[in-house]
């Protein structure tokens, strides 16, 4: 049981964070545990809230793998990945489009709106916010790298006192539709809204030297510090990705980068508004 002293203590201590992310943007890549759970979810769109109640513009970016992955089981399609990126052909791009910018999206916005908050759902083909192509090298099919992000419509947003949800799919220049990996997205949103702070969710505590104990949690990494760490094999497989768009938000401008662990509940309070903090910081 917390007491009204230690409460008090908590309060007084997030006081200059606050005041550090007064009218600041902030965004957040929303997926893993923290979307399937319930609970999870429930504690996430609470501080979502909360954060946009005490003025920090949030901007919350989410995937949809497992919604994607049963939406096609449904249809009696197979999920098939190729280098933990989805293969997307024409139909399954169908399916991305529908459960992403569909289902999932006002999904977030209502529970946004169930815990005292207001949300607005976008995604990347509203007012051309996400612009695309083809992604270059192993053929993934209908799978894309951004070429340009309009913000408009998310200063838009934001300026009407909204909250924005944004799914990450994207027009190419013939009328095509792109799925967008999440995390680049993210970063990119990041970069160009010229935001402060990156926090992406994960299912793992942060970068860890040794993958087996989470007490080697590295919590600072330096982004001149990254090829050193891959070569070490201190960050490889899927972290190779995540923390590539880590990188490549601050090398753009955003001033800090993290990863942390979704599966925490009120994770992204206890990074954003404690001395503590929560996984990993790329600065």
């Amino acid at each position: 049981m917390v007491t009204n002293h230690e409460m008090g203590n908590i309060l007084v201590q997030a006081l200059p964070y606050i005041q550090k992310y007064y009218k600041k943007t902030v965004v957040i890549k929303y997926g893993g545990n923290a979307m399937t759970s319930p609970d999870l979810k429930q504690a996430v769109m609470r501080d979502l809230v909360l954060l946009s109640l005490i003025g920090i513009n949030v901007v919350l970016v989410h995937g949809g793998g497992p919604e994607i992955s049963e939406m096609l089981k449904r249809l009696g399609k197979e999920s098939r990945f190729v280098n933990g990126l989805r293969y997307t052909d024409e139909e399954t791009a169908e399916v991305v489009q529908m459960v992403l910018a569909g289902k999932t999206n006002k999904d977030l916005v209502s529970l946004i709106a169930q815990n005292g908050g207001k949300a607005i759902g976008l995604c990347g083909l509203d007012g051309g916010m996400l612009k695309a192509e083809k992604l270059k090298g192993e053929d993934l099919g209908f799978v894309g790298e951004i070429t340009s992000v309009n913000t408009d419509p998310i200063r838009h947003a934001i300026e009407g006192g909204y909250l924005p949800v944004i799914a990450t799919v994207a027009a190419g220049a013939q009328g095509e539709v792109y799925n967008i990996n999440a995390d680049t997205a993210a970063a990119r949103i990041a970069a160009e809204m010229g935001a402060i702070k990156l926090i992406l969710m994960t299912d793992i505590k942060g970068l860890m030297r040794d993958v087996k104990d989470e007490n080697s949690l590295i919590p600072v990494v330096q982004v001149s510090e990254v090829p050193s760490l891959i070569r070490q094999g201190i960050i490889s497989g899927g972290m190779i990705p995540k923390i590539e768009c880590c990188v490549e938000a601050v090398r753009r401008g955003v001033d800090c980068a993290h990863i942390i662990d979704g599966r925490i509940p009120h994770a992204i309070l206890l990074e954003m508004l404690s001395d503590q903090g929560v996984g990993t910081m790329f600065i």
